[in-house]
């Protein structure tokens, strides 16, 4: 049977490769991908899959569906499609849609006596605001089993963990004055920023080792000799466990107060943006990975024990999930470079496409033909989710 699914995705390769180099000749970021989404739709829907747009609001959110028969297990198919601001695809996203079209296809069309529902998820904004939230907010990825992505890499490999973040804008107010003149009668908003700064570098010994606090000015008030009366600045909290992040943050909050009354000034707190760490399921996983080394994947690794944060880790917070990374670079390369983007239409590119898309659609197949693989994938799911909450 997965012979024909590799056999089939061959045939298709050439409609996979061509989709991949439109949408990296056609970089559009976050929310604005309105040709990179409409391709992947439509092809979709040339394929018999029942489309619903606008997702949660946003106008390149899409959610594809087709069900065979009925009671059979429902498999989630996730891909991103935006590009970095300035740089164009230098996170291997072009590749993404193409992958997961060629699965779903494969799958619907060779494999009708068994039931089963396939939903591939759109999801935009993954580099900016993290379009997976908002979708998850309006209940979205209830409707699956499982949910399964592909991402470009160095190697060929899983991930185990990732990095719950939160990133907030502060704000301080204080008390515009002249400095030279009538410094007693201002209170400056960029001194609440500067002991706040100091507060954090304090509360660094105290925190666990997986703690990451960062912060930059973005607008330190003014002039040298006009006292302040705003200043702004970005924090990005992080940790590999979302609970105990949350402590953190309560502490954050707590510092910008203990600012605040120091300067007699206001310390305002605003929220950007909040993802959530993995929940592993190493068991799926491992299904991924037995498939690609089936297919003799490129520069296999051991799974990563520790990465960034992505808003893919908030799907993976409410259903379980796993990404398949296929190597298209050199070892060693990192994302969001220009070995990335100069990389993104070569010969390995569309070789990495098609092995994804082979690996996902076997994978899915795996889980389709065992009702009882997805049995334990969800029972380890519940118990890891159990275990982080603890």
């Amino acid at each position: 049977m997965k012979k024909e699914i590799y056999n089939h995705i061959d045939k298709i390769k050439e409609e996979l490769t061509t989709m991949a180099d439109y949408i990296f000749d056609n970089p559009e970021i976050g929310l604005e991908e309105i040709k990179s989404s409409q391709a992947i739709m439509s092809y979709l829907e040339d394929c018999g899959f029942k489309i619903e747009k606008n997702l949660a609001g946003m106008k390149t959110a899409f959610r594809a569906v087709y069900e065979n028969k009925v009671g059979g297990p429902s498999i989630g198919l996730l891909c991103e499609y935006d590009a970095i601001e300035g740089m164009g695809h230098a996170c291997g996203h072009h590749m993404q849609g193409p992958a997961i079209v060629g699965a779903a296809k494969v799958i619907k069309e060779n494999f009708n006596d068994m039931p089963y529902k396939l939903v591939v998820y759109g999801t935009p904004a993954e580099e900016t605001i993290g379009g997976k939230i908002d979708m998850i907010k309006e209940g979205y990825f209830q409707d699956i089993d499982v949910a399964l992505m592909m991402h470009a890499s160095p190697t060929t490999t899983t991930d185990v963990k990732s990095l719950a973040m939160s990133n907030f804008n502060v704000i301080f107010h204080g008390t515009s004055a002249h400095a030279a003149l009538a410094p007693e009668k201002g209170r400056s908003a960029l001194d609440g920023l500067l002991i706040l700064f100091q507060g954090i570098e304090f509360m660094r010994e105290h925190v666990k080792e997986d703690t990451r606090m960062h912060y930059t000015i973005t607008n330190a008030g003014g002039p040298a000799n006009v006292i302040p009366k705003r200043a702004e600045a970005k924090f990005s909290l992080r940790s590999y466990d979302r609970a105990y992040l949350d402590t953190v943050i309560e502490r954050f909050k707590k510092v910008v107060q203990g600012a605040a009354l120091m300067t007699e000034t206001i310390g305002e707190v605003i929220i950007t943006k909040s993802l959530d760490n993995k929940i592993p399921v190493l068991k799926l996983n491992k299904v991924l990975m037995e498939n690609a080394k089936e297919l003799n994947a490129p520069r296999i690794t051991l799974p990563r024990e520790k990465t960034g944060s992505s808003d893919f880790g908030n799907v993976m917070y409410q259903v379980p999930g796993s990404c398949i990374r296929v190597a298209f670079v050199p070892v060693g390369t990192s994302s969001h470079s220009e070995e990335y983007i100069k990389a993104g239409k070569s010969k390995e590119a569309h070789e990495a496409i098609i092995i994804a898309s082979k690996i996902i659609a076997a994978s899915s197949l795996d889980m389709i033909k065992n009702l009882d693989l997805i049995k334990e994938i969800k029972n380890e799911f519940i118990l890891n989710k159990e275990k982080k909450e603890m």
